[in-house]
């Protein structure tokens, strides 16, 4: 063979190479080491079920790989911390319940924005122990705007925009963080005006707040 074959030859065989790899990468898993849109994506759906609570970066780094683990560990999947094609399914997936993260961290800043982080979580994990007891809504939104559960939102102040503590909050209660010891109801001594809620049984005083099974 000449080298004036030989060098195309070489080149081509090269370039079809390096699509190859190339084309391997863009199919792989996104794991530690690994940038970009995708992976910000990744972050941005564990961020709304409370699995990474701090800005995405775009970037997979080991507070991202501990997070994927958390999230697989719950779902019954293999806690390698890669996101695989299972791990992306079930992440999309469970994505669809985004709007719990928005409307847990409205009624924790409508209700209990003087409040400390604790106090802040406590309402938040109030919100969600509803979820599982008998007689209350199954759904977020639900227990929220039921008739006559929360003050804010017959006041109106559950429209207030939510700060970033809020959101810290809501995604520390969607975590499984409760300082409540599973209470049901919370109230301020000072201001409440149902003599019912006082005969409910008392759990723990978190700032202004009583919590009550």
């Amino acid at each position: 063979m000449t080298k004036q074959l030989a060098l195309p030859l070489i080149l081509s065989l090269f370039i079809f190479a390096s699509l190859g790899i190339y084309g391997k990468a863009e199919a792989a898993s996104l794991e530690k080491g690994t940038r970009g849109p995708e992976v910000r994506d990744v972050q941005s759906r564990l961020s709304s079920q409370g699995y990474f609570s701090i800005v995405p970066t775009g970037y997979f780094g080991i507070i991202t790989e501990k997070a994927v683990k958390r999230f697989q560990r719950k779902h019954g999947l293999q806690a390698d911390g890669v996101i695989g094609a299972r791990t992306w399914k079930q992440l999309k997936k469970k994505s669809a319940k985004e709007t719990d993260l928005d409307r847990l961290a409205r009624i924790i800043h409508a209700e209990a924005r003087g409040e400390s982080f604790k106090g802040k979580v406590a309402v938040g994990a109030v919100v969600l122990n509803r979820l599982k007891a008998e007689g209350f809504p199954k759904t977020v939104e639900g227990v929220i705007h039921q008739p006559l559960a929360f003050t804010a939102v017959a006041d109106n102040q559950y429209s207030l925009t939510p700060n970033r503590e809020a959101y810290r909050a809501a995604r520390a209660a969607l975590r499984g963080e409760d300082p409540t010891r599973n209470s049901l109801y919370y109230f301020n001594p000072k201001i409440a005006t149902s003599s019912w809620i006082l005969t409910r049984g008392q759990t723990v005083k978190i700032g202004n707040h009583i919590f009550a099974q």
